[in-house]
């Protein structure tokens, strides 16, 4: 097992120790191997990035932008009003056109109080067809981890149509926090962090999130008030485990900082199928029914049993024991990003980020446990790769010129690499559009552009 900095310290370390590789030398190199191998030899397919979002940069000059989690909207009428809209972290929200550029910036919330954690954006979702005053609406769905909330924003067709600003803040001011009880234990920052949503058979709009630095997830029913905003009642939550039972006998629990569980961030909800994925990030991939069964791990991490202590002087896991061999055979820890490529009747596919080793993994959509193979989103003709990944989202639907669907992806070291006025390498991060039939080509998976729909 590797030792465990924190993912945003692994991203900075890459940076800072990565050699300055040219885009036109990744992509002459890349053409030239089709395929890659992981270390137990399994080839990795490669999809090359079409199309990237501008730099993010997490440093004053920049915004303190750090770029983390795509959602994909269609519209209803144009395709050239087709929008991404993706969580930069402390510098709130911003929306792209399907051609990567930033049509509009949302700041995240200040500070309530002097002392208090300003708002931290960090996952985000599409909502389609919720009622708001009268009316249906779009909305844009985000897990605010700096202030515990969930905020809404409704999407105007008509100004994405225009590429202006297309998004609407409606989030009710007097939301309750998703987990905490106090704005003292707010500033604790065991806030929301992993967000899905799904709207029901009988049309009730659901978000559900993971609570930072705990195994805990929470269910919120979303709810529009008289005033035309947006809040949401608490229904449950669930506790998935923090150690796990070994085949030779013993228990293993995944090592991290003191006080802190193996948290939960990637997720995705499969209201076809009935179920919603979670990623435990030193754990794997969790299956819960969404009619309240028992959950249940369908892949695990190679790392999953890898004994580990943690090390105070360096803030890093030290293995301290031999490889079990309970662990899986496809996904390298970080467990990060999930997303479903939707066909018709509950078909398709489930998606995963296997963060430590820049690969995806995929699984079938009815039998989860039944594994696809793997790609690595690589360096196309005007785009690098992507490296180092958290968030991702596809859609079989046709989105703007990506006829055959989509798929962006995070990208945690985007390069060109750049310096400040010190020298100093600058945190780099963006995401990256790739066409689906680029991934499902070398995999042969299906293409099935408008067999599912998002607003049916």
């Amino acid at each position: 097992m590797q030792p465990r900095p924190t993912p945003e310290g692994v991203r900075r370390a890459s940076r800072l120790t990565a050699a300055a590789t040219t885009l036109a030398l990744a992509a002459a190199v890349l053409a030239a191997a089709p395929a890659t191998a992981t270390a137990d030899g399994d080839e990795v397919a490669q999809a090359h990035a079409r199309v990237e979002t501008p730099a993010a940069f997490d440093d004053e000059a920049g915004g303190n932008a750090n770029a983390d989690d795509p959602a994909i909207w269609s519209h209803p009428d144009d395709h050239d009003g087709d929008l991404i809209v993706a969580t930069l972290k402390e510098a709130g929200l911003a929306v792209y056109d399907t051609a990567g550029n930033e049509i509009q910036r949302i700041a995240a919330p200040l500070a309530p109080r002097p002392g208090d954690e300003a708002g931290r954006f960090n996952n985000v979702d599409v909502i389609y067809g919720f009622r708001l005053d009268g009316r249906k609406v779009d909305l844009a769905v985000v897990s605010d981890r700096g202030r515990d909330t969930v905020r809404t924003y409704v999407i105007d067709p008509d100004a994405a149509e225009r590429h202006r600003a297309p998004l609407t803040d409606v989030t009710d001011a007097n939301a309750a926090p998703v987990f905490s009880s106090s704005p003292d234990e707010i500033n604790e920052q065991a806030t929301a962090y992993g967000l899905t949503s799904w709207t029901s058979s009988r049309g009730t709009s659901y978000v559900a999130l993971s609570r930072r630095h705990t195994t805990r997830l929470g269910l919120v029913r979303l709810v529009a008030t008289a005033a035309g905003t947006i809040t949401y009642q608490r229904v449950r939550t669930l506790d998935l485990p923090q150690s796990f039972d070994l085949p030779g006998g013993g228990t293993w629990t995944p090592c991290g900082d003191p006080g802190e569980g193996p948290q939960v961030e990637g997720m995705v909800a499969d209201p076809e199928n009935e179920a919603l994925y979670a990623a435990q990030e030193d754990v794997g991939i969790w299956r819960i029914p969404m009619n309240g069964g028992a959950p249940r791990l369908i892949d695990k991490v190679k790392s999953f049993g890898v004994p580990a202590t943690y090390d105070p002087l360096t803030d890093e896991c030290v293995p301290s024991g031999p490889d079990p061999g309970a662990g899986g055979e496809h996904l390298t820890a970080d467990a990060e990003g999930l997303t479903i490529y939707r066909k018709d009747n509950g078909k398709g596919y489930l998606l995963a980020s296997s963060q430590g080793d820049n690969s995806f993994a995929v699984y079938d959509r009815e039998d989860p446990e039944e594994y696809l193979g793997s790609f690595r989103v690589t360096p196309g003709d005007t785009a690098d790769g992507s490296e180092h990944s958290d968030g991702a989202m596809v859609t079989s639907a046709p989105i703007g010129g990506f006829r055959h669907g989509l798929f962006v992806v995070h990208d945690g070291q985007n390069t060109p690499e750049a310096v400040d006025e010190n020298g100093e390498l600058r945190e780099n991060t963006n995401f990256k559009f790739v066409d689906w039939e680029d991934v499902a080509d070398p995999l042969d998976l299906d293409v099935t552009p408008g067999d599912w729909d998002p607003r049916d």
